[in-house]
């Protein structure tokens, strides 16, 4: 009987270590960030031991055994896949660290994919093979890996690729719908200095039939009595995308993992920005005849000599359907809010949850397809309606119309380069001026492609 207690005992012991030793695994082992950036984190809220930390970077990481051949599609098979039918889209991602410019002035020690912060937007149509290339360049510290919520794979089927190394693997986006994409660390180990650091992005599947109309409410006054006018839109929109995320930094630009346990934000982005989408100094002077006459409250980004950084609002026309591709990248909650305006139609999973609504909810690793339509000239600000979220950065800034008689015509204006997504079923096209949280080579290499 003694023996029998004792068992139990061990037995219990073990299934409390099991979880603590694995939430250990995935929160707490921390790799090298950048050249730059590599000393390790000394403590985390829990005050877990250094030697333990240790064990588990030696170790790598999480490591599940799991069939690599796993629900993917053998790249043996493309071929024969394509001539049935199936369009191959080739994605290529290059894990690079760099310096990347932060609000306030300084820098912080960033982690992209292909130098830009978010990575690269994927679209395709659902039905299309997505082909993923990993690159780890062998100047890289640290190894990386790819998720791609578009999949329906094993995450584990990749695995980190080493400096030096690339991997590759295919699968088929059957789901419509926007899907975030992020590095996942060494095996899961060190995921969130990889993601807030900025390795991140979104992929859109776009439904294989298109998109589909919407109608609007509205009122209006026959032989004296107040009756609704309900308005029909095109599924044909322009589009934007607007990624939400957290900056957790210590004062050299590090990445603080404790100030992430604790959910203590140093900034608030937009697409890499804080108030990344404001006026700058050309529209001051436009609008004031001084670039240092500032004409919002917050223009970090003011001057040209900033170049890809130079702040931009988005301009939009009124009475035309715009198609927003909201996505929240972090770990706080976003309260999707355009000041002023309301959100006409809101599509999640596939599914239409919300017309005419004030302000939508979107969960960490999720997103939103949010259609509006701007009935009047003015200023609008798109917010995370968390009042800690706004005063660190989240607010990005729609001029409708001509609200102050420049003289510019609808279409006119460009837009950034970073909030317009490649185009895709019922896309409009829209001018583009270079805008983006990249380096100079990725900025060159962006400007080609809009012919700026």
């Amino acid at each position: 009987m003694q023996d029998l207690r004792t068992m139990k005992k061990k037995y219990s012991m073990l299934a409390v270590a099991i979880p603590a030793i694995v939430a250990v695994i995935l929160l707490s082992a921390t790799v090298p960030q950048s050249p730059v950036a590599t000393e390790s984190i000394k403590s985390t809220p829990n005050q877990l031991s250094t030697d333990l930390i240790k064990q588990v970077d030696d170790v790598g990481g999480l490591v599940p055994l799991f069939s690599g051949a796993f629900a993917q599609v053998p790249l043996d098979q493309l071929d024969s896949m394509k001539a049935q039918g199936r369009k191959i889209v080739e994605v290529n991602l290059v894990a690079q660290a760099a310096d990347l410019p932060i609000m306030g002035g300084g820098k912080y020690h960033a982690l992209t994919f292909n130098g830009q912060v978010p990575g690269p937007t994927i679209r395709v149509t659902q039905g299309d093979i997505i082909k993923v290339t990993l690159t780890v360049p062998s100047t890289e510290a640290t190894a990386h890996s790819v998720d791609l919520h578009a999949s329906q794979i094993s995450a584990t089927n990749f695995g980190a690729v080493k400096p030096g190394q690339s991997e590759t693997f295919a699968f088929i986006a059957e789901t419509p719908g926007q899907f975030k994409y992020h590095c996942e660390g060494v095996n899961v180990a060190s995921m969130d200095q990889h993601v807030f650091s900025g390795m991140y992005g979104l992929t859109i599947v776009d439904p294989l039939n298109g998109y589909t109309p919407f109608v609007t409410q509205k009122t209006d006054t026959v032989n004296g009595q107040v009756v609704v006018k309900h308005l029909r839109y095109e599924p044909d929109a322009k589009e934007f995308v607007l990624e939400f995320n957290q900056l957790y930094l210590t004062a050299d630009g590090s990445f603080d993992e404790t100030a992430m346990f604790l959910h203590n934000t140093t900034q608030t982005t937009i697409n890499g920005f804080a108030f990344g989408y404001v006026p700058n100094a050309d529209i001051n002077k436009l609008i004031k005849g001084d670039p240092n006459k500032n004409i919002f409250v917050a223009q970090p980004w003011n001057s040209p000599d900033l170049k890809q950084y130079q702040s931009h609002p988005l301009f939009v026309d009124t009475g035309v359907h715009y198609r927003l591709f909201v996505e929240n990248e972090g770990q706080m909650p976003v309260f999707f809010h355009i000041v002023g305006e309301q959100l006409d139609r809101v599509v999640q999973g596939n599914r239409i949850q919300a017309q005419g609504t004030e302000t939508w909810l979107i969960g960490g690793s999720q997103g939103a397809t949010v259609d509006v339509v701007f009935d009047n000239p003015g200023v609008y600000v798109a917010v995370n309606h968390d009042y800690a979220a706004i005063f660190t950065g989240a607010g990005a800034v729609f001029v409708a119309g001509d609200p102050f008689n420049l003289g510019y015509k609808p279409g006119d204006m460009p837009n950034p380069s970073d909030a317009v997504p490649p185009l895709g079923k019922n896309s409009i096209p829209q001018k583009e001026v270079l805008h983006c949280l990249c380096t100079d080579e990725r900025a060159a290499e962006l400007a080609k492609t809009i012919g700026a």
